[in-house]
């Protein structure tokens, strides 16, 4: 399953989530709750070079996109931000910075899904299980529009990532791009130092990658569940909104995604149950360390 992630405050976008195939990950899920939004003129700021915490965190999400099951998790939300120069941690992940300017930023972005066992899952029953994935790739994020004090961005975000299973034989399992639009609001509603992202996109990925989660082959064929081969391209869509807050040395985050399978290239697999999704989930963290160090950071 691909746990959901927020949408990012940051200029320095991933995994966005991000976006689009199956859910986004336990880490990648602490890394979407796990990190401060200001409330003042970011380009102005400092604020440490480093940053530590912990807490904990809940979601509810369905097995993979299309799937009736659902996982109900909780987990301990580790919170680290680093502000480096080329190198960043926070709540898009970790993220090596090749090349910035004003408007266009590319990076090293990383990814993670989540593991499904097919005995928990019943139209999966008796087929082999769900590993865990690693995804790794590059993102554009080109900004199209921000206010005077840049409270206010519009991004346009490209990421595109291999999934490779996390096992004793490692193998790669497909790309996937997720184009989207990210809006990011900073006090919003007058509110000082709540901040709204707003996140929706067309999700496509490769037949490889969609008949690994798809496809039906003959020996796992059914009455109830024929074999199916799934083709590459169009594979829905998604949309996402976040809310977090920083407090002194609390942080707060919650989000709500919902997927969109209509349309999808693999929408006629058996193992598509239910085309119209949502998950969400809320975090709360404690920061308990940082760095004596104060760097610019525009967040």
């Amino acid at each position: 399953m691909r746990a959901g992630y927020c949408a990012s405050r940051s200029r320095h976008a991933s995994l966005q989530t991000g976006p689009r195939k199956r859910w986004r990950t336990l880490p990648a899920i602490a890394a979407a709750f796990a990190t401060t939004c200001a409330a003042q003129d970011f380009d102005a700021i400092e604020r440490p070079l480093w940053e530590a915490g912990l807490g904990v965190g809940g979601i509810t999400l369905p097995h993979y996109r299309g799937s009736d099951s659902r996982a109900n998790l909780l987990f301990p939300v580790p919170y680290f931000v680093y502000r480096g120069e080329h190198l960043r941690a926070d709540r898009n992940g970790v993220r090596g910075k090749l090349f910035d300017s004003d408007r266009i930023e590319l990076n090293v972005s990383l990814g993670l899904s989540l593991p499904v066992k097919s005995s928990q899952d019943e139209v999966r029953r008796g087929m082999p299980d769900l590993k865990t994935a690693v995804e790794i790739g590059p993102s554009l994020a080109v900004t199209l529009w921000h206010s005077a004090a840049d409270r206010t961005r519009l991004d346009l975000r490209l990421p595109v990532r291999l999934a490779v299973t996390v096992e004793s034989s490692p193998r790669a399992i497909g790309w996937i791009f997720s184009p989207n639009l990210n809006l990011d609001v900073a006090n919003v509603g007058g509110l000082p130092g709540w901040n709204l992202g707003l996140m929706a996109g067309p999700l496509f990925s490769t037949a490889r990658y969609n008949q690994y989660f798809y496809s039906v082959d003959e020996q796992f064929a059914t009455a109830a569940r024929p074999a199916y081969r799934a083709q590459g391209g169009y594979s829905g869509s998604m949309a996402l909104a976040s809310l977090s807050k920083r407090f002194r040395h609390v942080w707060f985050g919650a989000f709500v995604r919902y997927d969109r399978l209509g349309g999808a290239s693999f929408e006629n697999s058996p193992l598509v149950r239910q085309k119209d999704a949502l998950a969400a989930g809320l975090a709360l963290s404690w920061i308990f360390g940082q760095s004596s160090t104060y760097v610019p950071s525009r967040e």
